[in-house]
């Protein structure tokens, strides 16, 4: 726990060391090393669940679903890396007849180095040492150094030592991936700052993502640091779908809003609406979902202290009442579900209400009419997801709504709720700042792996020593734009 300095930098220049010699190294090579890496995954048995049960609290079920995300994810990621889908493969041939001659352009992406990846405390698998930022920097062909979640280092270390078997059986140097044990700032700030790591990838809290920002910009070389931070994730509830089923939309949101004791990024903690008596009967029915509901132990005693805070930092801000909680009592450590109410005025001149509480809290936000819903929506911040619930007459009564959202958030659900993220590549898991740090980004999908690639150049290059990927012939199959066409055939002299 904590290395010291000095150990931290013969990890990073291995780090460095294990960025020169794998660069070269086939695209082919890099797809085996990250399937190997997935099967070794894939073959922790029973103690890797206990040991993350005991360390999150997290359930059997919940932990087994993640693993299997988690080595779904390496395996998506490589066959993405194999069919060229990060590469941006691009061939613009010569000219020699034109005035004056065109030169022969290929333009492919390629890595920007060893990364920093900060393990997240909410996903102990999928976003965390083996996670997504892990996988796709590997998919980048970026060597990793991961700073575990001190909340759960026996797991940490299990998948970090799977890494590793993976790694040498790939046939890679063993300075391709480095795990430290650390609660401290300091190691955090070493990794940041060191002039090795060239990129960083978090998932957290908007404090901890944004004093990493900071560290990253203000290096004599600034890097990308793609954090992942907060969102209350809006919930838009539109008048012609209230007045179907106030009761089952109340039902279903009530499981999304506890789902995991409320740990999800993802988390629906707010609703908008124009009061009214649809309004009513939603919340009457919420109040009886929140009221039967029962406090779960939350992921460790730090983020249920905070939920506990930040539940009273809202309820306390003038003008909210709490609608509905919990009847049963919650025990030291466990997230008792609650919703609040406040007026739309209220919630438009007091930002302290756009605060995450990160746990199984909502707040419901009653309009006057539809003008000043559309003014809640301009005033939201950056969001991950925002959800409309509603019929399609109610969307094309609602353009100028449905317009303010789409430029703040990330992605939009129509008559669902966000607590569930795909790993394909038409998602997008990011959005407008303070949800991300870089809302062109995705932090899952294949798309998760540009990242950590820089565009790159070769102009009049022997095409024998061009990588695979740009020469003629296209020997890795893959599509590639040439002279504007998108195809997969091979350069035509």
């Amino acid at each position: 726990m904590n290395p010291g300095k000095d150990e931290i930098e013969m990890i990073l220049q291995a780090s460095q060391e294990a960025f020169m010699e794998s660069k070269s190294y086939s695209i082919g090579k890099r797809v085996a090393m990250m399937r190997a890496i997935a099967a070794e995954i894939e073959a922790l048995g029973p103690e890797l669940i206990e040991a993350a049960g005991a360390e999150s609290n997290l359930p059997e079920g919940r932990l087994t679903g993640e693993k299997g995300r988690t080595v779904f994810q390496w395996r998506s990621y490589a066959d993405a890396l194999e069919r060229g889908d990060a590469l941006d493969a691009s061939i613009d041939t010569a000219n020699a007849d034109r005035t004056p001659p065109k030169p022969d352009l290929r333009k492919t992406s390629i890595p920007l180095g060893p990364v920093a990846v900060f393990g997240a405390s909410n996903f102990p698998f999928a976003f965390s040492t083996a996670g997504g930022d892990t996988a796709s920097a590997f998919a980048a062909g970026c060597p990793v150094v991961v700073k575990a979640h001190p909340g759960h280092p026996k797991t940490s270390t299990l998948m970090a030592e799977a890494i590793l078997k993976g790694v040498e059986k790939g046939g890679y140097p063993k300075g391709m991936f480095a795990h430290l044990l650390s609660n401290s700032y300091e190691t955090g700030q070493l990794l940041v700052t060191h002039p090795v790591i060239k990129a960083v990838g978090f998932t957290g809290s908007y404090q901890g993502g944004m004093a990493l920002v900071e560290l990253g910009n203000n290096r004599p070389d600034p890097i990308p640091v793609f954090a992942e931070m907060g969102s209350i994730n809006p919930v838009f509830l539109l008048s012609e779908k209230l007045k179907q089923d106030p009761e089952g939309l109340a039902s279903a949101y009530a499981g999304s809003l506890t789902l995991g004791v409320g740990q999800f990024c993802t988390n629906p903690g707010l609703v908008v609406a124009v009061d009214g008596p649809e309004l009513t009967s939603f919340v009457a029915a919420l109040t009886i979902q929140i009221q039967g509901s029962v406090p779960a132990p939350m992921l460790n005693e730090g983020i249920a202290k905070n939920y506990l805070h930040n539940k009273e930092l809202v309820t306390s801000q003038d003008g909210v009442e709490v609608v509905a909680e919990a009847t049963s009592e919650a025990a030291q450590g466990q997230g008792k579900p609650l919703v609040a109410r406040v007026m739309g005025a209220e919630f438009l001149h007091n930002d302290h209400l756009q605060e995450e509480v990160f746990g199984p809290f909502a707040l419901i936000v009653s309009c006057k009419d539809n003008a000043e819903m559309e003014q809640v929506a301009s005033r939201l911040k950056g969001q991950l997801t925002s959800s409309l619930f509603g019929t399609e007459t109610d969307l094309s009564a609602h353009e100028k709504l449905v317009s303010q959202i789409q430029v703040k958030c990330g992605r939009i659900l129509f008559n669902n709720f966000p607590t569930g993220v795909e790993v394909v590549k038409s998602m997008h898991h990011g959005g407008p700042f303070p949800a991300a740090s870089d809302s062109r980004f995705t932090s899952v999908g294949a798309d998760a792996i540009k990242r950590f690639t820089r565009p790159f150049s070769y102009q009049n290059w022997p095409d024998s020593l061009l990588p695979e990927e740009l020469k003629d012939a296209n020997p890795l199959g893959i599509f590639r734009t040439i002279n504007n066409e998108r195809t997969q055939s091979p350069v035509k002299r």
